[in-house]
């Protein structure tokens, strides 16, 4: 089975193009196997690429414990790089369906070569039964928590997945590896929850450290980067356009009027090659 490395600022996936297989594939089994770093070939997640009956194309995530995830913003980036300059779809704007919603990636050139995917994220969603969120209010925005006999003020917003964001003074990974397993299983969160750690530079700029539900700690999250720079703007920490920056990079994130939110970076090949695990 044929297979593609690709990274989106060292969030990396492998990609396999189901429309080239004949046969059924437990692809939850397969993530697990394939996404080990050890074991394996090592990555944060698996892409599928299958037809989709409503869309140019469809995207299927399997993080690295073989949990199917609706969206991932990285993920869509490096797909989307994927299909195009393979020519299973020709469109430099295409749609995407995946278990969120279908949503739209735009190739954008550099000298004739795809350099950077500018995705379509949709609209964030507050309301805290459908991130979900179990509490009687009606969104959970700047709420405060103890953890570990500290107080975190915290807020949750669902864009293509479940994102909870903690505003710190600085970036300590031992902070996020350390809390961020405990808030992604908090009783709270049914469906679990991706956990930000975010710290403000200024108005349009933030930097972001994300413990991922089902991967743990990323070197990115394209889904973290939208979900942090709405939760900076909705409490008034910064502007609605920002610079998210990453241990590998930066993403651009637009939170336009019309509330859509747009994701804009680089995704790469790394490598390809074929494996005999199925």
């Amino acid at each position: 089975m044929k297979f593609t490395k690709m990274s989106g600022l060292g969030n990396d996936f492998i990609v396999i193009n189901a429309l080239e297989i004949n046969k059924e594939i437990e692809y939850k089994n397969l993530a697990v196997k394939l996404c080990n770093r050890h074991f394996g070939i090592g990555a944060d997640g698996l892409l599928i690429v299958e037809p989709s009956g409503i869309a140019d194309i469809r995207m299927r995530i399997f993080n690295s414990d073989g949990t199917e995830a609706e969206m991932c913003g990285n993920g869509a980036r490096c797909f989307a790089k994927y299909v195009y300059e393979r020519g299973i779809v020709k469109k430099e704007k295409m749609t995407v369906e995946t278990l969120s919603g279908v949503i739209m990636s735009e190739i954008i050139f550099n000298n004739g070569i795809v350099d950077k995917v500018r995705v379509s994220m949709g609209n964030p969603i507050f309301k805290a039964s459908e991130i979900p969120v179990k509490t009687e209010k009606k969104s959970f925005i700047n709420e405060p928590i103890k953890l570990n006999g500290r107080t975190y003020n915290i807020t949750s917003v669902l864009i293509g997945v479940p994102h909870t964001i903690i505003f710190v003074d600085a970036i300590d990974e031992n902070m996020v590896l350390n809390i961020g397993p405990i808030v992604e299983k908090l009783h709270i969160f049914p469906r679990g929850t991706n956990v930000d750690f975010v710290k403000v530079e200024d108005r349009n700029n933030i930097t972001v450290r994300t413990w991922e539900r089902g991967a743990g700690l990323t070197l990115a999250c394209g889904s973290g980067a939208c979900a942090s720079a709405v939760a900076a703007a909705v409490t008034e920490k910064t502007d609605r356009n920002v610079y998210v920056h990453f241990k590998c990079g930066d993403l651009f994130v637009e939170w336009s009027e019309y509330n859509n939110v747009y994701l804009t970076g680089k995704a790469e090949e790394v490598f390809r090659g074929e494996t005999s695990t199925v």
